[in-house]
């Protein structure tokens, strides 16, 4: 009896001590883990490397709601076009990873309080060229982009619902989308398929004052009636 006793008391302290090996093992990997990138916006600018001109300025600006804009600029070429992309972004543990609108993908990784860019397929770029970002304060970049989502108009007030991250965002007031929405929904009051360039913006709540990001429509857009997001482009 007495050994049977002094066997269980052997086991249950042999499991006492893993237990404590396991939450030492816990508590020295969790911080690791937990090393990503902050979830407040965030803006950062660089001059990055072109291979046809002396480098393209380039602009990122990372929003709390998930989302990513990038504006760049042809510096110093032939051409001196702008364009700007968004779209979503997640983290992982060493990388920040962008997804635009057609769903590609470019990569990130944290360098100080600088941003580096990786190569395509997530890996460090081995060159003696600039590849980093530094942290900037600056505006949402006004450059249009091609918009697609569902516009509805209901009670003075319309939303947008993009189709690219399925983020809900607010629309600027704008006569002429009021007009094309009412045009095509007829008697329904639902949301149409709604295709514009435009841009977003930080402007203050019609009630409460605070920010918000907007969307700015830079044309009247196109409505499409009898469509969805995940029904293919005419």
């Amino acid at each position: 009896m007495k050994k049977t006793i002094l066997s269980l008391v052997a086991v249950m302290t042999l499991f006492g001590l893993m237990g404590c090996n396991n939450r030492g093992e816990v508590q020295t990997v969790s911080p690791v883990q937990r090393e990503e990138l902050t979830s407040m916006q965030q803006s950062w600018r660089g001059l990055l490397p072109c291979a046809d001109c002396e480098g393209i300025e380039t602009s990122l600006f990372l929003e709390k709601d998930g989302t990513w804009v990038m504006n760049q600029g042809y510096q110093g070429g032939k051409t001196t076009a702008e364009f700007a992309t968004y779209g979503s972004w997640a983290r992982t543990a060493d990388k920040l990873v962008l997804t635009d609108e057609t769903g590609e993908k470019r990569y990130f990784r944290v360098k100080g309080e600088a941003l580096e860019m990786l190569d395509r397929e997530g890996n460090p770029i081995h060159s003696g060229l600039n590849y980093t970002l530094q942290p900037v304060k600056v505006s949402l970049p006004t450059t249009p982009m091609a918009m697609r989502g569902m516009y509805l108009y209901f009670a003075d007030a319309a939303q947008f619902t993009d189709c690219a991250t399925g983020k809900r965002i607010a629309v600027a007031s704008n006569a002429q989308l009021e007009q094309g929405y009412a045009a095509v929904r007829g008697a329904d009051h639902r949301p149409v398929l709604l295709e514009v360039n435009a841009h977003f913006a930080l402007q203050p709540h019609t009630d409460t004052r605070v920010l918000q990001k907007v969307l700015i429509a830079n044309n009247s857009g196109r409505f499409i009636a009898h469509k969805g997001c995940n029904d293919s482009q005419p």
